[in-house]
């Protein structure tokens, strides 16, 4: 993805403002935007940045490419170490909406995701899309469905 593009994030702001930076070595100024780099990191393909975002206690042992297709991010709400997301994303003819609660701490001055509480459900054809556009899912993602 080209730095003058947006950020997959939705932040609003081009790719190169906003989570790239923190991807290639900054640190996040909040669990927020840690929370908004992860999410760009698995857009993107980055998963040497996730491993290392990683709280060492919970860490996995390596993060593994996935080739699931991410649709949106939408921040619920947000704390100085928790935030609450909906991502979309497509996996085979569904689209589905993992919505979770992430716990963040810092280590070093630098935020790490420590775990969340998720629930991952198909998204419903009436309800609204994951991907955050605020249509209905039959409407927009689902629209390019087979």
């Amino acid at each position: 993805m080209a730095r003058n593009k947006p950020c997959p994030c939705g932040s609003g702001k081009l790719l190169a403002d906003c989570c790239l930076p923190i991807i290639k070595g900054d640190s996040a100024a909040t669990a927020e935007a840690l929370m908004r780099s992860r999410y760009t990191a698995y857009v993107l393909g980055y998963w040497d940045y996730l491993h290392q975002s990683w709280h060492p206690n919970t860490r996995p042992s390596r993060v593994s490419p996935s080739d699931t297709d991410w649709l949106g991010l939408t921040i619920v709400q947000s704390t100085t170490e928790s935030v609450e997301f909906i991502a979309g994303f497509r996996e085979e003819s569904k689209i589905m909406a993992l919505h979770e609660i992430s716990r963040f701490m810092q280590v070093d001055h630098h935020w790490r995701y420590i775990d969340g509480q998720c629930d991952i459900s198909e998204a419903g054809r009436n309800t609204p899309c994951p991907c955050g556009s605020g249509k209905k899912t039959r409407h927009c993602c689902g629209k390019r469905l087979p």
